[in-house]
């Protein structure tokens, strides 16, 4: 009786995990599609003429704190006097 608990366990826990993993891929396919739908965009804006590294950049800066970009600018200025750059 004890093992019928312990294998009633087991095929909850395996049904559960099923569960888990093809929620994952199916997650997995979406993102691969958003993926491919980005990369679909900066083709689209790169063909209008647009510098697509610098929209990666401002991107990347619009998802930062103000504080932790200003931080980041002052220490590159700082470097950049350093090595005579400016």
């Amino acid at each position: 009786m004890e093992q019928d608990s312990v294998q009633d366990s087991y095929k909850v826990t395996a049904g559960e995990l099923r569960q888990f993993v093809e929620r994952i891929e199916r997650l997995e396919m979406e993102k691969k599609d958003i993926a491919d739908q980005i990369k679909e965009v900066y083709s689209e804006s790169k063909a209008r003429g647009y510098d697509v590294k610098a929209m990666r950049s401002i991107i990347s800066l619009r998802k930062r704190d103000k504080d932790d970009i200003a931080e980041q600018e002052a220490v590159i200025e700082m470097y950049k006097e350093a090595l005579g750059m400016n």
